[in-house]
C-alpha cells in the first residue's frame, strides 16, 4: 500500500510530505482548493505522461517521491527487471520532472524506464476518476477478475494448452519437412540416380589428381628416365660388369685381406645399384604415361568437381550427399505413417485440452452468475436500479484459445430498462461510472487489483442516502484489505474516514500555494460541518457531523 508521498515544486505545491495507512482516507476541500495536483503528481510518480506545465512556476523542476510496502509479485517484477530490493525494504519511487519537460525516473534509487515505472505503478495503485480508462474499464483484464472471483482452476487447461501446442507444432514441422521433400521429389530421385550411377568414393579427388599428376610429369622426364635404364640392362651395362667383378673377386678374396676388403666394397656397390635399378623401375611404371588413361582420369576429376559444385558440396562430400538424399526419399516413402501417428497424438491432446477448456468455462459461468447478483445487489443502493450489469463469457475463434481457455470476459451494463447492454466505458457517464467501479469493487472485494485504490470524486451528483450508501461501501471495501483513498465532496463519504486530509489553498501577496493537513477528530468535525452547512459553520451542522462520525 501506498505508506508515504513526497511533493516538491508541483503546479501550486512548493513543499508537502504526507503519510498514509491502511483503511479508508478521504481528502476533502473547497472547489479549486488543489486536490486534483495531489492525483497528478501520484500519477507522475507512477509513469503518467510528464507534463512540464505541471512544473511550479518560478522552479527548475519538480520532484514527487511515493513510498510503498510493496506485494511479493511486484518486488518479482522489479527483480526481472534487474532492480534489487531487500526484503522487508519500502519501495521508492521517484520521478523528477525539468521545466524544460525532461523528466527522469527512479525505483530505490536504480535508474528506470518510464515504461517499467507504468507497469509497477498499475500493480500498485489504481484510480478511478471521470475519465479513467484502466483497471476495471479494460476488458483485457476481466477475465482474471472472474477467475479469481470464482476460485476457477487453470492449471489443468493451462498443461493441456502446452501438450497440444507441443504436439501441434511437432506435427506442422513434419507436414513442412514433408511437403518440401514431396515438391522435391523428382529433383530428389534424379540426383540420388546420378550420384549412385557416378559412384564417388571417399577421397577419390586426391588420388585422382596425384596420379594424373604423376602421368603429366612422367610424360615430360619418358626420355631421361629410359636412358638412365638403358645403363642397368644388357649384359654389357655397369651393373652387369660389377656382379661379374664381384663373383671373380669373391674367388680370389682369401688371398689377402685388402681383397676381401674390395669385396665388401664391391658387394655394397652391386646391391645399391640393384636398389637404383629397382626404384628406377617403379618410378617408370608410376610415371608411365599412358594418354588414354590420362583423359580417363582428367574426365573423371571434371565430372568430380562438377558434380561437386552442382550439389554446393566438396568433392570428398558427395558420397555421403548420395545417402542423405537417399535417405530423404525414404523418409517421403514413411512420411505419411509418420504424419498419421503425429495427427493422432495432436487430435488426443487437442480433445484433453477441449475438455479441460469446456469445465473451466462451466465455472465461469456460474461465477458469472454469481458476480452479476453481487453486483445487483450493490445497484440499487447506489441509485443504480434502474441499470443492469452482466458478464459476457463468449467462446473466442479457435485462433485465440490459450491456457487461460477459449472464453472471452466482459463486464457489460445497461443503463435503462431496455437499452442494450454494453462496455462499462461506452454507455456510463462519470458519476454512473465510478459508483459502478464501486459496485464491482465491494463484488469482487479482495479477489484482483491494486491494494491502493484511488476514487476521484465517486460521489458527483449525489447526495443523501446515496452518499452514505457508497461511504459505507468505500468503508466496507477498505475493511477487505485494500487502502483506498476518497477526493470527495460529501459530508456523508467524508464522515467513513479513517483519516481525513485537509487541502487547503492560500494566497501572499501575488503566490499561491495548496496546503495539506490530516485533521484530527475536531477537525473532522469542524470540515464536515462546513461540507454540510457552506461558508458559515452553525452549531447544527457541527452536531450532524458528530452524528455522522459515529461509528467510524
Amino acid at each position: 500500500m501506498l505508506t508515504g508521498l513526497s511533493i516538491r515544486d508541483v503546479v501550486l505545491i512548493k513543499a508537502l510530505d504526507l503519510e498514509f495507512e491502511a483503511g479508508l482516507g478521504v481528502l476533502t476541500g473547497e472547489t479549486g482548493a488543489g486536490k486534483s495536483i495531489l492525483l497528478d503528481a501520484l500519477g507522475l510518480a507512477l509513469g503518467a505522461r510528464a507534463d512540464s506545465r505541471l512544473v511550479r512556476a518560478g522552479a527548475d523542476k519538480a520532484q514527487v517521491t511515493a513510498s510503498f510496502d510493496a506485494p511479493a509479485h511486484v518486488l518479482a517484477l522489479l527483480v526481472d527487471n534487474d532492480i534489487t530490493t531487500e526484503v522487508g525494504e519500502s519501495l521508492m519511487i521517484r520521478r523528477s520532472l525539468r521545466a524544460d519537460g525532461g523528466s527522469k525516473a527512479y525505483i530505490n534509487d536504480q535508474p528506470c524506464s518510464a515504461a517499467l515505472l507504468r507497469e509497477i505503478g498499475a500493480c500498485l495503485v489504481e484510480i478511478h476518476g471521470q475519465h479513467d480508462d484502466r483497471g476495471l474499464l479494460n476488458p483485457r483484464g476481466h477475465r482474471a477478475l472472474l477467475d479469481a472471483f470464482g476460485r476457477c482452476d487453470l492449471a489443468a487447461v493451462a498443461g493441456h494448452f502446452a501438450d497440444w501446442q507441443e504436439s501441434k507444432a511437432r506435427l506442422d514441422n513434419a507436414r513442412e519437412a514433408l511437403d518440401n521433400a514431396v515438391r522435391d521429389r523428382e529433383w530428389l530421385e534424379h540426383a540420388v540416380a546420378e550420384l549412385r550411377r557416378f559412384a564417388p568414393q571417399e577421397g577419390e579427388e586426391e588420388q585422382l589428381a596425384t596420379e594424373r599428376a604423376d602421368m603429366q610429369k612422367g610424360e615430360r622426364i619418358a626420355e631421361d628416365l629410359r636412358a638412365v635404364l638403358e645403363a642397368f640392362e644388357g649384359s654389357d651395362s655397369g651393373l652387369a660388369r660389377l656382379r661379374s667383378a664381384a663373383r671373380r673377386l669373391d674367388r680370389l678374396a682369401g688371398e689377402h685381406a685388402l681383397l676381401a676388403e674390395a669385396l665388401t666394397a664391391l658387394d655394397r656397390s652391386v646391391i645399391e645399384a640393384s636398389e637404383a635399378e629397382d626404384k628406377l623401375i617403379a618410378a617408370t611404371q608410376a610415371l608411365s604415361f599412358d594418354p588414354e588413361r590420362l583423359d580417363a582420369i582428367e574426365v573423371r576429376l571434371f565430372e568430380l568437381r562438377g558434380l561437386a559444385r552442382k550439389h554446393n558440396v566438396r568433392p570428398e562430400d558427395l558420397a555421403a550427399l548420395a545417402d542423405d538424399l537417399a535417405s530423404k526419399l525414404d523418409a517421403i516413402e514413411a512420411g505419411g505413417e509418420g504424419l498419421a501417428k503425429l495427427e493422432a497424438d495432436m487430435a488426443e491432446h487437442y480433445r484433453a485440452y477441449r475438455a479441460a477448456a469446456e469445465g473451466l468455462s462451466g465455472q465461469r459461468a456460474e461465477a458469472a452468475r454469481r458476480l452479476d447478483a453481487a453486483v445487483a445487489a450493490e445497484l440499487a443502493p447506489l441509485k443504480l436500479d434502474t441499470a443492469q450489469f452482466r458478464t459476457s463469457v463468449e467462446l473466442l475463434p479457435e485462433d485465440r484459445w490459450s491456457a487461460s481457455g477459449f472464453d472471452r470476459v466482459e463486464f457489460l451494463i445497461s443503463t435503462n430498462p431496455g437499452a442494450p447492454f454494453a462496455p462499462l466505458a461506452k454507455i456510463a457517464s462519470g458519476g454512473e461510472l465510478s459508483r459502478f467501479i464501486l459496485a464491482l469493487k465491494v463484488a469482487l472485494a479482495e479477489e484482483g487489483g491494486a491494494e491502493t485504490i484511488i476514487f476521484d470524486e465517486i460521489d458527483r451528483g449525489v447526495g443523501g442516502a446515496v452518499a452514505s450508501a457508497i461511504g459505507e461501501r468505500l468503508s466496507r471495501l477498505a475493511g477487505a484489505g485494500k487502502q483506498l483513498l476518497a477526493v470527495t465532496h460529501s459530508p456523508q463519504v467524508a464522515a467513513k474516514g479513517q483519516a481525513h486530509y485537509f487541502i487547503a489553498k492560500s494566497s501572499e501577496g501575488s503566490v499561491t500555494r495548496t496546503d495539506v493537513t490530516r485533521l484530527d477528530a475536531e477537525g473532522r468535525r469542524q470540515e464536515i460541518a462546513r461540507m454540510l452547512s457552506g461558508a458559515e459553520v452553525t452549531d447544527e451542522a457541527r452536531a450532524q457531523a458528530a452524528r455522522l462520525m459515529e461509528g467510524v
